[in-house]
């Protein structure tokens, strides 16, 4: 039973927020976070990142980044982690989190791009591949949740 899930990328103010409101907005009932590996903590969410967001009508203007902290990774039935490194840098860290991390790219054997201090191309493409992996999870974490 999923009733947590946790998105995690680097700065947590592109991918990470960016995908954990897209899943919330598909899946109300079930709680979901994001944080960051190097969190830019207290930062908002990236101004193009917003945007695109307003844009697709993804609620996003609220979100302040997060750290990853063990307490989080406990707490969450599941992870969605933005890169393959990501997640390995997960299980390394706190073992007892392997068998509920994944990568969000992972149906389709991708890294979701790091966008940060880019162009707007590759916001484009990170969202691209973040509107994907959400397409693919939002039916698996339906089928596990409540």
């Amino acid at each position: 039973m999923i009733d947590r899930v946790l998105v995690v990328c680097e700065g947590n103010i592109c991918r990470s927020p960016l995908a954990c409101a897209m899943l919330a907005k598909e899946l109300p009932d079930i709680g979901f976070s994001s944080a960051g590996t190097h969190a830019l903590v207290g930062e908002g969410a990236d101004p193009l990142v917003l945007e695109m967001a307003q844009e697709r009508g993804v609620p996003l203007k609220d979100h302040v980044a997060t750290a990853l902290t063990a307490e989080r990774v406990r707490s969450a039935d599941f992870i969605l982690t933005m890169t393959k490194a990501q997640r390995e840098q997960i299980e390394m860290a706190w073992p007892y989190a392997r068998g509920k991390v994944y990568r969000l790219g992972e149906n389709e054997g991708i890294d979701v791009v790091d966008p940060y201090r880019r162009h707007r191309a590759a916001f484009e493409l990170a969202f691209a591949q973040i509107e994907h992996g959400v397409a693919h999870w939002r039916g698996v974490l339906a089928g596990l949740a409540h």
